[in-house]
Parts: C-alpha cells; structure tokens; sequence
C-alpha cells in the first residue's frame, strides 16, 4: 500500500493536514483509529464548537499562548481565525461570533463542523480510514518511509503527518500515541501536564460552596512570590476546590509542580476605601443583626454565612459590635481572600495536554522535524497550548493547514 503523504489522527489538526495536503496535488491517506473524524471536536464548547476566536491580529492571538507562542507565528500568518471561518462558510457551516469574540456555527451544533470538513476532504480525494490505528512511524536514515499499522500492514509513504494530539480526553483517542512515536524516532519531548483544568486547593471550605458561581471577581495566582496571573471573570467552586474559566486559564500559567498561592478578589469594583465606606454604611444600619447576616449585602447567602469564619470572626456577633479593626480584616478578605493550590485535576479531566513534542526541533515555517525528513507534527502533540476561547482549536487547524501544504509542496519538488 502507498501514498505520497500519510496524516495520523482524524482530529482538527489531521482533518486540516489532510484537506490542504490534498489542496496541495498529493495523494493523502487519513488514518484514524476511532470510529468517526473528529471525535474530539464534537465535544468542544460543550458540543457546540468554539471554532475559533476572532482576534484582530496575530499578536493580539499569540498574548493568549503561555509557551512557544513565536513558534506559531507562521503557521498563523498562513491560516488563521478568519480564514478558518471563511472556509467554512464555502463548505455551507455558517458561523457566528459572541461573547469574547468565540466563533461557534450557527446551528450550535459541533456535528455540523465535522460533517462539513469531512465532504471537503472526500471532495478532495482524501483516502479516509476509520478503525485504523498505527504502531509505529518507519524511518530509514532519518527519513520517513511510511507507517506500520496495528494489524501488521505497512503503508509506505515519503511523508507522514502526526496530527495524535496530546493526553487530555483519552476517550477521544487522545492517548499519547504521538508523543510515543517521537520519543522511538529520538526526538525531544516536553514533560507532559493537564493544562486548562480544574485546581485542587488545600483549604476544604471551596468544597461547603460546591456549585456556587462567582462573577465579576479578579484571580491572582503568586509563584515564588511572583505574581503569574491575574484576570476578572468567572469562578467555579467545587468538591475539589475551584473551576470555571478563571481556575482553567491559571493552571497553564502553573509551574510543573502544580502548585501556587492565590487570593480572590471578591470586590475588584471598589476601591480600599469605597469598600471600607460600603462596610461601615452596611454594618451601621444592621445594628444587632447577625455578621453573617449583613454579609449577605455583599455575598450569595451560602458564601456570607461562611465568610466571617475564613476572617477568624464569629458570624453570630452582632454588627454593632463590629470594631474597626474586625472591619479592616472583612474589607482586607473580601478583596484578597487566600487560597493554597497544591495541584491540579488529573490530565484525563484537562482540555489540552499542555508540553509534548520540542518547537525546537521542529521547523517553524514547514512544522517538518528538523531530524527526520518527511516528518511533520500538528495540533496538540506540539508543545504549544493557549487559553480558553478557541484559541487552542484554531492552533490545530493552523498547524495542520501549514503541515499539509509543507507536505505537499515538498512533495512536487522531489524532496519529502
């Protein structure tokens, strides 16, 4: 069996390799070991498909990218979020774009994307293979030569795309299998970490709040007492401590051994002393009700009837007996209220494998490896992550673009 260029994984970045490689004038060959393309894709923005993310420019893209953002410069220039969706508006999946800029298809359905990118690709003549799984990548003196399938056949081929992604959501084929292959082939790989996941804290009083929402706060994440995060939107708080956009973005700013201080600011609209005139105004005309009662002017009820305890303070102590000083620590824990992050969710639980296969071996401009010709990586095996937003599925539709037309290309010109 032959093809001028193999793509592995039928996920974002393989289903854009294999459709632009085609675009190219290759013969392509799509392996994908599940039963369907896209099986990650499906579960994207909650089934609906966070296609991309309308920013301005690529700068303004690649401030949402924590590590290697420079690596995807190219990639970027060459395919980014507004030719994401133009193309799919030519293959009839209509997009529109809501709150922070989030591109979704219309329907708000994640099906509609797949099913529209796999007419394209079968328009273009990919070969697609579904229940396909891939042993091994085969090289000869540093070049590839094709890849040995799990059933024994060999499927020779002068270029091989990996598009395997990361560890995160293992039951969508996501099982390392990449990584794996460039470890065998000599090739550096970063420690792999769960990245955009939920964080486990030391304190047990998150777990007492588990369901309750915040809006409007501000998270500061410290390191080595350094600050290496801070953002105003949305917490979650859960049996294992926090969640939501706000915990989800601070874990890939985490160093590798997961943990961290932060303090939440439950006021960031007030200043110190707006804060303290709100306090004094609250707490004066309460008179004998109860801390914990009065509280509830400034808190959901299950968080104001718990708070003054996280301030050392007696919630049954009646407001008329709140001294300055008691006031001072109120105002000083509503707007840095600390929290211990001793680690993070498993990686199974995380949105994207954060680490994987060394940019620095890795060509920029073709996303061919620098040690073996006719190589290529993209998508999620590539140590490149990004914030929540869509900016993660538009670096696997960038890369794969830009692998596939590098494939392609080498390929006219007799060099795989």
């Amino acid at each position: 069996m032959n093809s001028d260029i193999v793509v592995i994984g039928g996920g974002a970045a393989g289903m854009m390799a294999a459709l632009f490689a085609a675009r190219g004038g290759a013969r392509v060959t799509l392996l994908e070991k599940n039963e369907k393309l896209g099986k990650k894709v499906y579960i994207t923005g909650k089934g609906r498909c966070n296609v991309t993310n309308a920013c301005e420019d690529v700068d303004e893209f690649l401030r949402e990218v924590p590590r290697n953002p420079r690596f995807l410069y190219s990639a970027l220039r060459h395919f980014g979020p507004f030719d994401m969706l133009s193309l799919l508006s030519d293959l009839g999946c209509e997009t529109k774009i809501e709150r922070g800029r989030r591109a979704f298809p219309v329907s708000d359905h994640a099906s509609d994307v797949t099913k529209a990118l796999e007419k394209s690709l079968r328009q273009a003549g990919v070969e697609i293979r579904l229940h396909s799984e891939v042993k091994r990548i085969l090289t000869e003196e540093s070049r590839v030569t094709g890849a040995l399938l799990a059933d024994g056949r060999v499927l020779s081929s002068a270029a091989v795309i990996v598009c395997a992604g990361g560890l995160s959501y293992p039951s969508t084929g996501s099982t390392g299998d990449g990584l794996k292959w460039a470890k065998e082939l000599g090739l550096n790989v970063s420690p792999t970490l769960p990245s955009l996941v939920g964080l486990r804290t030391k304190e047990a009083w998150p777990a007492e709040l588990q369901g309750l929402t915040l809006k409007n706060i501000c998270l500061n994440g410290y390191s080595c007492d350094k600050m290496i995060y801070s953002e105003l939107g949305e917490l979650l708080f859960t049996h294992f401590g926090i969640s939501g956009p706000l915990a989800l973005t601070l874990s890939s700013h985490l160093p590798e051994s997961g943990k961290a201080e932060a303090t939440l600011n439950l006021k960031p609209g007030l200043t110190p002393e707006q804060l303290d005139q709100r306090l004094t105004r609250e707490l004066s005309a309460a008179g004998k009700k109860q801390l914990s009662t009065v509280m509830q002017t400034l808190l959901p009820q299950r968080f104001a009837a718990l708070f003054p305890a996280l301030c050392g303070l007696d919630g049954k102590t009646p407001c008329s007996q709140v001294s300055a000083k008691m006031r001072k620590t109120i105002a000083d824990h509503l707007q840095a209220l600390p929290l211990t992050i001793v680690g993070t969710r498993p990686i199974d639980e995380a949105v994207v494998t954060r680490g994987g296969v060394d940019v620095k071996g890795v060509s920029p401009n073709t996303l061919e490896s620098k040690a073996v010709k006719g190589l290529y990586f993209a998508g999620e095996v590539l140590d490149v992550d990004a914030h929540t937003g869509g900016y993660n599925l538009q670096i696997a539709w960038s890369t794969g673009a830009l692998a596939g037309k590098s494939a392609a290309a080498a390929q006219k010109e007799g060099n795989p």
